[in-house]
């Protein structure tokens, strides 16, 4: 199959699993071709089914904001045309859905007939789609895509509920490269680097927004380290980060919490980590979660969004009320009590996460895919 694939080139989670999604769907065979404005950080154009098309957007001063939109939909009618693409999958309702449904229709003017598969990640729904400015094309993009995915059961039914949805949503959830995680035994983990060897590793990563609660995983660590001897390891860099800081020093624990910033070690770090906390106001799968679970490494997180369907309450780790802080440092403490303890709940952690190898998901995309393409074959 040619397919094109539509995202976000960031570090963002749909920037990630877009990219992923593609370079395995190009081992696997098919002509993948990228078309973003910039080229995805986690891009690999060393394999022959890999095409990355830059969107260029000319800049005028007549644009106060230059139309990002009407680029990337004349540069996808041209890669069609170009390249004979047969599907394009775009990840986000807007602005990519609605790029792909312009492209789609200047297309079927000259006689070109192609499907488009949409899959929303969750800010396209919750954040940004359910902004009265933005509603009407959230909704109309949606309806007009062939087929739509989300990455989880929970993501479904917010978007029912906040939009006239009048299109079927197949949930496929987001995945993990279980391949690539697996570790060298060559190279083993050096705990002493961060810890040392009574002190339990409790870790976090995300974009440090408000969402992710961040003085709520203070809060949950200097309940744990009251207990038991433990370091916090804080990766990622945002708006909340400074807040962290200046809490952890008021707690009096800041010389048992090291704070990273972005890094591109987060393998290493989780290599040997032994919880982690992820206690988000909402997430609509929960990617971190599923990464640090894929090194075997149990989660303690909110009850919300879809995170139930990627941490198994009692098996993979525990989840709690949003906001609850005392009872998510009781479960924590219940993980990391004893090394016996703490080897089932990372067992069973890496157990969850094979459910969801790429190679597991990567047939629901194909098989959608191949549907799509025959059914606009019939159209012909």
């Amino acid at each position: 199959m040619k397919i094109a694939i539509v995202c976000y080139p960031t570090f963002g989670g749909s920037g990630v699993v877009a990219t992923e999604l593609g370079l395995e769907l190009a081992r696997r065979g098919h002509e993948i071709h990228f078309i973003t404005y910039s080229q995805p950080v986690r891009l690999a154009l060393l394999n022959p089914n890999v095409h990355y098309h830059e969107v260029n957007v000319p800049e005028y001063p007549l644009f106060h904001y230059q139309p990002y939109e009407l680029a990337l939909s004349s540069k996808l009618v041209d890669m069609v045309k170009l390249y004979k693409i047969e599907l394009l999958h775009v990840h986000y309702a807007i602005p990519h859905a609605y790029a792909g449904y312009m492209a789609k229709q200047m297309l079927k003017n000259e006689g070109i007939h192609i499907p488009m598969i949409t899959t929303l990640h969750g800010t396209d729904i919750t954040l940004v789609g359910n902004h009265p400015f933005y509603k009407p094309a959230v909704t109309f993009s949606i309806n007009k895509s062939d087929y739509v995915t989300s990455v989880s059961q929970s993501l479904k039914d917010d978007t029912l509920k906040l939009f006239n949805i009048k299109n079927k949503i197949k949930v496929i959830p987001n995945f993990i490269e279980l391949d690539k995680v697996k570790k060298d035994p060559d190279a083993p983990c050096h705990r002493y680097v961060m810890a040392k060897e009574n002190e339990r590793i409790i870790t976090h990563i995300s974009n440090f927004r408000k969402v992710k609660r961040i003085p709520d995983i203070i809060k949950i660590f200097y309940n744990i380290q009251k207990e038991i001897p433990a370091k916090l390891m804080m990766v990622g860099d945002g708006p909340e980060k400074e807040k962290a800081e200046i809490l952890c020093q008021e707690l009096g624990i800041y010389d048992k919490v090291i704070f990273f910033g972005n890094s591109n070690e987060i393998d290493k770090i989780l290599c040997f980590t032994d919880l982690f906390l992820l206690p988000s106001e909402t997430e609509s799968f929960g990617l971190a979660a599923l990464e640090a679970m894929s090194c075997g490494v149990p989660v303690i997180s909110s009850n919300s969004g879809g995170l139930p369907e990627v941490n198994f309450e009692g098996y993979s780790g525990y989840l709690s009320d949003v906001g609850n802080v005392e009872e998510m440092a009781v479960n924590a403490l219940k993980i990391l009590k004893d090394d016996a303890t703490l080897n089932v709940f990372k067992a069973n952690a890496l157990e969850v996460a094979k459910k969801f190898d790429i190679k597991n998901i990567l047939p629901k995309y194909e098989a959608l895919y191949q549907k799509a393409i025959n059914d606009y074959k019939e159209i012909k």
